[in-house]
């Protein structure tokens, strides 16, 4: 092996290390919303940033960020999680940070670099070390008995 190859096992392990920082990032964003501002400010919030339907939008994302966030760091669902990550940054982005340009601290850098974490593992899969490889590979077990 070389510097310019990489092993199976090296990059299953780069994804999971991307998995879990990426899910963990989703988790504190979606605590601070249901725990620090509440269904309620979080919903407020939406609606005076012009988010539409913020009702609905502000629990969705809300839950998604927190409860998706745990299953991309377990690696539970981890391509379904992250393609509802995918849109959530990209409504960010439009809706959000866009008219900030791009350099934080109100831009879309922090929000881009999170769609394209949640783009690779919508991508990548959550790799051997996570839920979604421990159930696939005991459905083929399961399947190879019958």
């Amino acid at each position: 092996m070389s510097i310019l190859e990489s092993t199976k096992n090296q990059q299953d392990w780069a994804v999971a290390v991307m998995r879990v920082v990426v899910g963990a990032i989703f988790v504190a964003h979606g605590a601070q919303k249901l725990f620090t501002y509440g269904l309620a400010g979080t919903t407020g919030a939406f609606g005076q940033m012009g988010i539409p339907l913020a009702g609905i939008a502000a629990p969705l994302i809300t839950f998604l960020e927190f409860f998706g966030g745990l299953a991309l760091i377990a690696g539970f669902l981890t391509r379904f999680v992250s393609v509802g990550l995918v849109f959530n940054m990209i409504g960010a982005i439009a809706f959000v940070h866009l008219s900030a340009g791009f350099f934080m601290p109100k831009g879309y850098e922090f929000a881009l670099v999170l769609l394209a974490g949640s783009l690779a593992l919508a991508i990548a899969g959550g790799g051997s070390i996570s839920l979604d490889s421990l159930i696939a590979s005991r459905r083929q077990q399961t399947a190879r008995t019958r």
